[in-house]
């Protein structure tokens, strides 16, 4: 761990969190992830071993509590990490409103299709099992194609055919479809400028921007 040598309370707060992903770990405990698989598919590019490294020092620090279910360990933040939520919110806030530029590594369709699965307004959703289809132009062909199926208010993402018919299909360039998620850019200029298409029945492709929504952080107001 880095230590700063001073006795400011930044700086001593900084020698548990300023560590590269740490903060991104602690972001996917908040957001419900509690599964070490969970918490992998939240910071996808994360190697496995410094996710447990991160998540040991985490847990020395106090903001970590390790348990056991049924076997398998997982993880969940105490009273102290709880209280970083305010932090974090704060920082996502500021980020959408002044960081605004997407590099090409920034586009990671895995964390898109993560994020929707679990922020996604499952409420607005029909009862019956309705799956949308993604498929995103510009990417290697093992991510260009994921499948979104909503089921009685279960939500899971597959990177894979899960052998149901799609309700509606969605096209667009992933960069697109991370700026629409982000905010950046509406579902309404998005299909009127037809960077985005659907295709499926009417009813369907005029409920999707309702069923998908966009990211918490999308109302943030720019500049």
């Amino acid at each position: 761990m880095t230590t700063y040598g001073q006795f400011c309370p930044v700086a001593k707060a900084m020698e548990v969190l300023d560590e590269r992903w740490t903060l991104l770990v602690v972001r996917e405990l908040l957001a419900g992830s509690t599964r070490f698989n969970e918490l992998r598919r939240g910071v996808p590019k994360m190697s496995p071993a410094l996710l447990a490294k991160r998540l040991r020092s985490l847990e020395r620090a106090g903001v970590v509590r390790r348990f056991e279910a049924e076997g398998h360990p997982g993880y969940r933040l105490t009273p102290a990490g709880e209280e970083l939520r305010p932090l974090v919110e704060g920082l996502g806030i500021w980020g959408a409103r002044w960081v605004g530029g997407l590099g090409e590594a920034d586009l990671d369709p895995h964390l898109l299709m993560w994020d929707m699965r679990r922020t996604v307004p499952v409420d607005a959703w029909p009862r019956e099992r309705t799956v949308v289809a993604f498929r995103l132009d510009g990417v290697p062909a093992p991510v260009a194609r994921w499948w979104l199926v909503v089921r009685d208010g279960e939500v899971d993402v597959c990177d894979y055919d899960p052998g149901f018919e799609a309700t509606v299909t969605v096209s667009a360039a992933l960069r697109t479809l991370v700026r629409v998620w982000r905010g950046d850019l509406s579902w309404q200029v998005a299909l009127r400028g037809e960077v985005v298409s659907l295709d499926g029945p009417a009813e369907a492709r005029r409920e999707l921007p309702v069923w998908l929504g966009q990211s918490a952080l999308a109302a943030v107001p720019r500049p």
